[in-house]
């Protein structure tokens, strides 16, 4: 008797193990979009091509409804490293359980790619990728596999910088370039699909090509070389505007960091004869001034500069997810300050990384939207 009652449940749980596919198929729609906003975004990427009504589902209106508005939460964010050493390919690191991942993004796939592409932008899931041998920029959406190609302003010209700026109903690219006799700006709208010239003959940015810039309340802001001082290009007007308060005294080197819509920061250096003692961080008020809010710990700032070796004009700043990362193209670490618990850390070398490595370390925030539109 004992025996018989073992096989018996084991019949049952060998049944109950496997789901009967006709549960499956009987399953609503709507509770099988709330399932799928769940999963990883590895998971979700290999979903779309094991069955035709999942795929169906997943750019059906109702689900594209509820997950391409501002309000939904990403399927995941991530810090993306480019080096030359890794062969056109990029590793991840996962902000939500802190790890790197095993896996990592190869643009290869995609139409329109050139050997000669680099990553030179992201922004609200798109990256943009430069080829320079045939004059033409590829932005594209990874998760959606979508992909634009776009041909850069015929004219004789330098290109010194260029971002992608999300917007909302799409993008725009901002390309910062000198010519013989003076300096232009030029902007792709996504929603025109065409280029807009804007002259910029009397401004002095930086020249070398580490130009940083902030997207933030309608336009893009830089610093100048010394004498530091803070400029904005206004997208709605074109126009360029010095801002005439004054920047901390002091500083050695001066970086712009925005969240895209509350807030403006200053990252800078603090020191005498070209050397920083000390690393503040700052935020723009109201009316236009400089705050201080932060100073990096001395430990972690002997580090930094010194990794750094005193070249600032190596070190770029940008914004992921509730964090301020400060980077160096010389060296494989990012130090970032998480601004809700106003901590800072140093996020983990990436365990693949060749053991004898050059300086060419590239940085890049990446928050995953399949909506997003190329």
């Amino acid at each position: 008797m004992k025996n018989s009652d073992n096989r018996t449940v084991a019949r049952f749980h060998a049944k109950s193990s496997s789901m009967d596919r006709r549960i499956w198929s009987r399953l609503p729609p709507e509770l099988l979009e709330l399932i799928l906003s769940f999963l990883p975004l590895k998971t979700f990427l290999n979903l779309r091509s094991t069955c035709k009504a999942f795929r169906s589902l997943i750019y059906s209106p109702s689900f594209i409804t509820k997950h391409s508005s501002s309000s939904s939460p990403p399927f995941s964010s991530f810090l993306l490293l480019s080096h030359p050493q890794f062969h056109r390919q990029f590793r991840l690191y996962d902000c939500a359980v802190g790890t790197w991942r095993d896996v990592s993004l190869c643009f290869s796939d995609l139409s329109h790619i050139s050997a000669h592409s680099a990553l030179v932008s992201s922004s609200g899931g798109l990256f943009c990728l430069s080829d320079f041998n045939s004059s033409s920029l590829l932005v594209c959406n990874l998760l959606a596999k979508s992909s634009r190609k776009i041909d850069l302003p015929t004219y004789s010209y330098r290109l010194e910088h260029l971002t992608l700026v999300s917007t909302a109903i799409g993008y725009k690219i901002f390309v910062l370039s000198s010519e013989s006799a003076s300096n232009s700006a030029f902007v792709y709208d996504s929603d025109s699909l065409c280029w807009e010239r804007f002259d910029c003959s009397d401004l002095f940015l930086s020249d070398h090509h580490h130009q940083q810039d902030a997207s933030y309340n309608g336009g893009l802001y830089f610093t100048t070389p010394e004498p530091f001082s803070v400029v904005r290009f206004d997208f709605g007007s074109g126009k360029w505007q010095r801002h005439n308060n004054s920047l901390p005294s002091q500083l050695s080197f001066a970086r712009l960091v925005s969240d895209g819509e509350k807030m403006l920061y200053l990252v800078g250096g603090i020191g005498s004869n070209g050397i920083s003692r000390s690393i503040k961080m700052w935020e723009m008020s109201e009316l236009g001034n400089w705050v201080e809010v932060e100073t990096l710990p001395e430990l972690m700032c002997r580090k930094f500069v010194s990794v750094c070796y005193h070249n600032y004009e190596h070190i770029y700043c940008f914004w992921h997810q509730g964090m301020i990362c400060i980077c160096c193209y010389t060296w494989p670490e990012i130090l970032y300050y998480k601004v809700s618990r106003r901590t800072w850390h140093w996020l983990p070398r990436c365990p693949s990384l060749p053991n004898k490595w050059s300086c060419g370390f590239k940085w890049f925030s990446f928050v995953p939207k399949l909506y997003a539109l190329a």
